[in-house]
């Protein structure tokens, strides 16, 4: 995603955060017309807030953009197009954000249009000769996954805000361009793919955890923590700590909910939870490179399931070791590999298999 080209990638050397945010603008036309159409409006009302600290113009706290837009305006400052193109980006904006109706790509595409207008304006009249505006270039629909609009709205907000922060620096100092645009960093500004932006964080004593997006309402199935599982499971019953979503902020004292635990359970699951993400993470960019494809995991492990592991039968035979498993396996008619789960730590739930049980039946999975 880092090197994923985009048309206003020319904006950088000027501000990463606006070329960044002009890049989410781009990437939400064709997956939600509105959400393009409402953060078009604050994508141009940073452009002329610092339009205004460029001629000196007075700031108020409640200003609006259309306030904005009159003020320069009477100064002379904005070429009649230029007007036009503003108010028309900030109408379809104040639509997009109050009217419940679909809205059509080609409203997207329009807005697109006098954005474009602003920008080479914007540039041409206070940017540096350096920085050359390419000629104007319709969007592409993406190729790839696409952001959830959740996910999106997340991700735009945030650069919002680091384009706020970036500009009130420019405003407040004497540094240059250059200056300013290198405080912005790769690590303030991240290039996941879609999902892994992050949603949410979990604390315990001062440790933290990053939740991503397609991690949000994830089911913690219990036999996926080892150390855990009692806990879990006890925790579910009191309808806590099911889903994701469900887990506190901060898990100090999530064992108060359930009788004979203690804070030790937290850590524990705290701890748990940093390697339950990490493998999910890994799962889910799997299943995104080999889109298509069957799995069967295993904690951190994997394994394709080709069409002719599929057939092996699940006997004696072939699985040596885990009779017990095999028996219960074939009695709720599962009777090929192609069948199994495809967590296989949920066999577990068989009378008699445990962990280790388990992982002599994937370590023989995998050598077919």
């Amino acid at each position: 995603m880092k090197n994923t080209p985009y048309f206003y990638q020319f904006l950088e050397p000027l501000s990463k955060e606006l070329a960044l945010l002009a890049r989410e603008l781009e990437s939400s036309i064709f997956s939600s017309p509105r959400t393009m159409l409402t953060h078009a409006r604050v994508f141009v009302e940073n452009i002329l807030i610092n339009v205004m600290a460029y001629e000196n113009m007075k700031e108020h706290p409640t200003i609006t953009l259309k306030d904005r837009l009159q003020m320069l305006e009477n100064d002379g400052i904005l070429t009649a197009d230029i007007r036009d193109a503003l108010h028309n980006i900030r109408k379809a904006g104040n639509q997009a954000s109050h009217d419940a109706r679909m809205f059509r790509y080609s409203e997207a595409l329009l807005s697109w249009e006098e954005l474009y207008k602003v920008v080479k304006w914007y540039i041409e009249v206070y940017a540096p000769l350096s920085i050359k505006v390419p000629d104007y270039q319709d969007p592409s629909a993406p190729k790839e996954q696409a952001y959830d609009i959740s996910e999106l709205e997340v991700r735009l907000k945030t650069l919002e805000q680091l384009l706020i922060v970036s500009m009130q620096k420019e405003t407040n100092s004497n540094s240059s361009e250059a200056e300013v645009a290198a405080t912005t960093t790769e690590e303030s500004i991240t290039f996941e793919e879609p999902g892994f932006t992050k949603i949410r964080t979990i604390s315990y004593k001062g440790e933290t955890l990053d939740i991503p997006y397609f991690l949000r309402d994830a089911f913690l199935l219990p036999q996926r923590f080892e150390k855990s599982e009692t806990f879990l499971i006890r925790l579910g019953a009191e309808q806590q700590a099911r889903i994701m979503s469900e887990l506190p902020s901060n898990l100090e004292g999530l064992y108060t909910h359930v009788k004979r635990f203690n804070e030790k359970n937290d850590e524990q699951l705290f701890n748990e939870l940093k390697v339950f993400i990490e493998e999910e993470k890994i799962r889910r960019k799997i299943k995104l490179q080999r889109q298509g494809e069957l799995f069967l995991f295993y904690k951190a492990e994997h394994f394709i399931l080709t069409e002719e592991l599929k057939q092996v039968p699940l006997t004696t035979e072939e699985f040596k070791g885990v009779p017990s498993l095999i028996k219960q396996l074939n009695e709720e008619q599962i009777y090929k590999v192609g069948q199994l789960p495809m967590e296989l730590v949920i066999l577990g739930k068989y009378k008699n298999v445990g962990v280790v049980n388990i992982g002599r039946f994937f370590e023989q999975l995998k050598q077919k």
